[in-house]
């Protein structure tokens, strides 16, 4: 069975910086995307970033929701299964539990953007960023 693991959250003070890490610890399978998502009590699930490769897998687009636009990047290894996010000039807003999803099939646009083309999710990490 597929298990993703997130790592690398914590608590920060605005402005300052965390990576997050996600990689695949059980089961073998081949991801087209990789994505990340936060949530926060008593809201949906939010669409952070994402990552898509190619038939090659090699890079093929990054997607990112207009919150975190020049302050996230994502990046990962398709080979590895694995996926990062910078996390630069935190705000308190960015304060949630972030998810990472793996997608076995190829989102295209903004599809890749939705919860619901992902096949595989972490636990989740705590991102805390005090004020």
């Amino acid at each position: 069975q597929v298990q993703l693991v997130e790592s690398g959250g914590g608590l920060v003070q605005a402005g300052d910086s965390l990576r997050l890490s996600c990689a695949a610890s059980a089961g073998a399978f081949s991801s087209n995307a990789m994505g990340w998502f936060r949530q926060v009590p008593g809201k949906e699930r939010e669409f952070v970033a994402a990552i898509r490769w190619s038939g090659l897998r090699t890079y093929y687009a990054a997607y990112y929701a207009d919150s975190v636009k020049g302050r996230f990047t994502i990046s990962g290894d398709n080979a590895e299964n694995t996926v990062y996010l910078q996390m630069n000039s935190l705000k308190p807003e960015d304060t949630a539990v972030y998810y990472c999803a793996a997608d076995t099939d190829y989102c295209s646009g903004v599809g890749c953007y939705q919860s619901n083309e992902y096949d595989y999710w972490g636990q989740g990490t705590q991102v805390t960023v005090s004020s």
